[in-house]
């Protein structure tokens, strides 16, 4: 079966093709795909990714109004591959590049978060405050463990934040060596915790980098090799996570790996309402006016943020609300989704 090698022509072809005005090179490369799968078809018929580049192609040329008569063209000459493992092992640190090379198509993308409260947002849009206390995990599949620690957000409070960030990247193949990162309350540092920046002395250790995007309140670790980026933050006194994972990663686990905030949410005996109950160390009224100068939408974003002012009395959780909507807003494959309204 030689899919792999019509997916490659492919990517080869349309790299380079950007913007609203790729349209007919775009088509044609698209009815030289088709052609090259038609031409293995006989071979191919029991392969998933044969079906899974069929299917793509039908897609995307009906969403580029592209015509199945037309030109095609030539295959592209491929370039003398540097390794004699050719294209594949090249990209094996590339996790968009590889899935696009066997798939035909850009994989696909979740978004999770905990901010503030804690506050949690799934990968499955699903937004849940939690009362949690002590240290819970976020994520615990195959390439990622991130652990949370939290305490209460102040005296005789039910309330609790993140105080404590723990990150594992697990050890892959030629790719990365396993890394650990950690941030606490006022050290939100932009290195691993053994002083490196990137995955270590594997020919694809640059696939895992961390970049400070303001120092020590906000670092982004980019992990290319599957597909995942990480933002973690300090606002006030909390710390915040974000991430969009490559949703074959997000799913990489074991059903002894249950336990994932990011998958299941809050467990119900850990939910709290977001009505503040009670007196609050600042009143309701005059949290909502500070979080509409942040938070324009009254979206769940919004209600957590007055939330956390009323309970904590800490006018700097305006800026984790934000924070959290605005690493949403990067991360989220679907931008239609950036605002949840409970």
């Amino acid at each position: 079966c030689k899919i792999l090698r019509c997916n490659s022509e492919y990517v080869a072809a349309t790299l380079h093709l950007r913007g609203p005005d790729r349209g007919a090179a775009f088509c044609t490369a698209l009815r030289s795909y088709s052609l090259c799968t038609r031409r293995t078809a006989r071979t191919c018929r029991g392969d998933l990714a044969f079906h899974s580049a069929v299917h793509g192609i039908e897609d995307l040329m009906i969403q580029n109004n592209c015509s199945k008569e037309g030109p095609t063209a030539p295959p592209r000459p491929r370039p003398p591959a540097s390794n004699p493992h050719g294209f594949e092992s090249l990209d094996i640190c590339d996790y968009e590049r590889s899935f696009l090379y066997k798939h035909g198509r850009p994989p696909g993308f979740q978004h999770c978060a905990a901010f503030g409260d804690p506050h949690i947002r799934t990968f499955h849009d699903d937004f849940h405050t939690c009362r949690v206390e002590g240290s819970w995990p976020l994520l615990d599949n195959d390439y990622l463990f991130v652990q949370a620690t939290s305490s209460p957000v102040a005296k005789g409070s039910n309330a609790t934040v993140t105080s404590k960030l723990t990150i594992i990247f697990k050890n892959m193949k030629e790719c990365i060596d396993q890394k650990v990162y950690q941030a606490e309350l006022d050290n939100v540092p932009a290195a691993f915790q053994d002083g490196s920046v990137n995955g270590g002395a594997r020919p694809g250790g640059s696939s895992l980098v961390i970049w400070e995007r303001s120092p020590g309140r906000h670092v982004e670790i980019r992990a290319d090799y599957i597909g995942t980026t990480i933002a973690v933050r300090q606002a006030g006194r909390q710390l915040s996570f974000s991430i969009r994972a490559a949703e074959e990663v997000a799913r990489a686990f074991t059903e002894e790996q249950d336990l994932q905030l990011c998958v299941g949410g809050c467990p119900h005996s850990q939910r709290m309402s977001r009505s503040p109950h009670g007196r609050g160390r600042v009143p309701a009224e005059t949290a909502q006016a500070l979080c509409r100068e942040m938070l324009p939408v009254e979206d769940v974003y919004f209600q957590s943020c007055v939330f956390d002012v009323v309970t904590s009395g800490d006018t700097n959780f305006t800026m984790a609300a934000h924070g959290a909507l605005e690493d949403a807003r990067l991360f989220l494959p679907n931008a239609e989704k950036l605002h949840i309204f409970q």
